[in-house]
């Protein structure tokens, strides 16, 4: 491209474009003049057309209307304008009397480069995509998604292959950089990046409005408290489990009703996959490597619901996590399967409490006191018995941490034939199964059907103790 003079980007399939071609002509004459054809390099039929078929041209110029009238100075532009104006032409190009016989004025067309699709294609060829990660070449005759199978990127079922296009349009679901580092992703502690996550989105097969969740969910994964290399490391089989709240959940179609916690929605197994392939891909947390659990569950591949905030007569779990109602946020806790609850007789909020007392008291066995933190899923028919009996949410929660104290003395190692137990400085004292802060209510499920379920979560013992997390989801 020129360093002084006149650059015009036209398209042949423009009327307005071929309208000025005498213009360009008379330009020509008598400047220094470099005409770029978007579509015809035969348009116009003078000398000094560049054949721009491929856009470059146009996209370094940003060009957004055809034709185009730049005008540069020492390699630099200093002014242009766009359609067709006499007078604006007449002064920017310093040449009077330009397309006499035209009209005053005429709006111009849009340019090629600017079609979504191109514009995508040129970010990527250009280095603007954001897209910094190495490429891994497949062979003109592999199968991408076998190529995937091959090089230890999946999950064991198939995914979806991060082509540069796929992973620009993920990057497209969230405004923050593509290189800002979230965090240090165990096992390996390897750089966590919002291009890294977006890369695995698309493999889990994401769509881009669910990467901002998928950003946040990865944020709590990685948050001290949630201990995720000891959640990985263990023997255990307990995985993140990821809660949506919020408005978005909505908006991105998740579902916490009929079969929440189980196949059929995308956005709540991809999310939930997202994240597992992250700490897989990114981390390197793979099974039989730092990947221990003794059986594993399938809550490994994808673990993600949301909960029936517009169903509940309920305050929503951000409410108790401290957040404002309304606040879009997940909440990330290591998790074992679902434990069903199942009552069709209780007819009262007492019954109710000491079906699931009884349910929670087996978190890890019956004498394991203190237990892990758990996450009791209330289904919709059981909170309506509760409702009509006048408790909440806070009321349930009394009633159950009342119901599951018990004197230590019952639950020491030997009691109950379980050798397992609490520990002996509690002896001649009560104990509660839970800590404080330890027991989650979530309300979800389908209208029918009096089952709930528990979902226990990772021991006390350990060291590496894992706590839930949860983040607001920047949007």
């Amino acid at each position: 491209m020129q360093q002084d003079g006149l650059v015009v980007v036209v398209k042949h399939d423009c009327p307005t474009c071929v309208m000025v071609a005498p213009v360009l002509a008379q330009l020509a004459e008598g400047t220094a003049l470099e005409v770029y054809s978007q579509d015809d390099p035969e348009f116009p039929n003078q000398p000094g057309v560049f054949d721009d078929r491929e856009l470059d041209a146009s996209y370094r110029l940003d060009v957004e209307i055809v034709p185009t009238l730049v005008r540069f100075s020492g390699g630099q532009e200093v002014e242009r304008t766009y359609g067709w104006d006499r007078a604006v032409w007449e002064k920017l190009s310093g040449v009077s009397g330009l397309g006499s016989d035209l009209p005053e004025a005429r709006p111009g067309c849009g340019a090629l480069n600017q079609e979504p699709a191109r514009l995508t294609e040129l970010k990527i060829r250009h280095g603007d995509a954001g897209i910094t990660a190495r490429r891994v070449p497949i062979g003109a005759q592999e199968d991408p998604i076998e190529a995937c199978f091959e090089r230890d990127w999946s999950d064991g079922l198939p995914v979806v292959p991060p082509t540069d296009e796929r992973v620009f349009a993920m990057l497209q679901g969230s405004s923050r950089q593509p290189d800002e580092v979230l965090g240090e992703m165990p096992p390996n502690y390897g750089p966590c990046t919002v291009e890294k996550v977006a890369i695995n989105a698309v493999m889990a097969g994401c769509k881009p409005e669910y990467m901002p969740v998928v950003l946040a969910a990865v944020e709590a994964a990685l948050d001290r408290d949630f201990a995720l290399h000891g959640v990985l490391a263990s023997t255990r089989f307990t995985g993140p489990v990821i809660i949506v709240n919020g408005p978005i959940a909505k908006r991105i179609d998740m579902n916490g009703g009929i079969n929440a916690l189980g196949q059929g929605n995308r956005a709540n197994a991809t999310i939930g996959r997202a994240l597992q392939l992250a700490i897989r891909n990114i981390g390197g947390g793979k099974p039989g490597g730092v990947d221990r659990a003794t059986l594993g569950s399938p809550g490994k591949y994808t673990y993600c619901f949301c909960e029936d905030e517009a169903g509940s007569a309920w305050t929503p779990l951000t409410v108790d996590r401290g957040f404002d109602a309304g606040t879009n946020a997940v909440t990330v806790f290591a998790g074992y399967g679902l434990q069903g609850v199942v009552d069709e007789r209780a007819r009262t909020p007492e019954d109710i409490a000491s079906v699931f007392a009884s349910s929670l008291r087996a978190v890890d066995n019956i004498n394991k006191f203190p237990a892990p933190d758990a996450i009791l899923v209330v289904c919709p028919e059981h909170e309506r018995t509760l409702a009509t009996g006048g408790w909440d949410k806070a009321r349930l929660h009394q009633e159950l941490i009342e119901r599951l104290t018990v004197p230590a003395d019952s639950v020491m190692p030997g009691q109950n034939g379980i050798q397992e137990g609490a520990p002996a400085s509690f002896a001649g004292k009560m104990i509660c199964k839970f800590p404080p802060g330890a027991l989650m209510i979530v309300r979800a499920g389908g209208s029918a059907g009096k089952f709930s379920g528990v979902i226990a979560g990772f021991t006390v013992s350990s060291p590496d103790y894992s706590r839930p997390v949860t983040k607001e989801i920047r949007t």
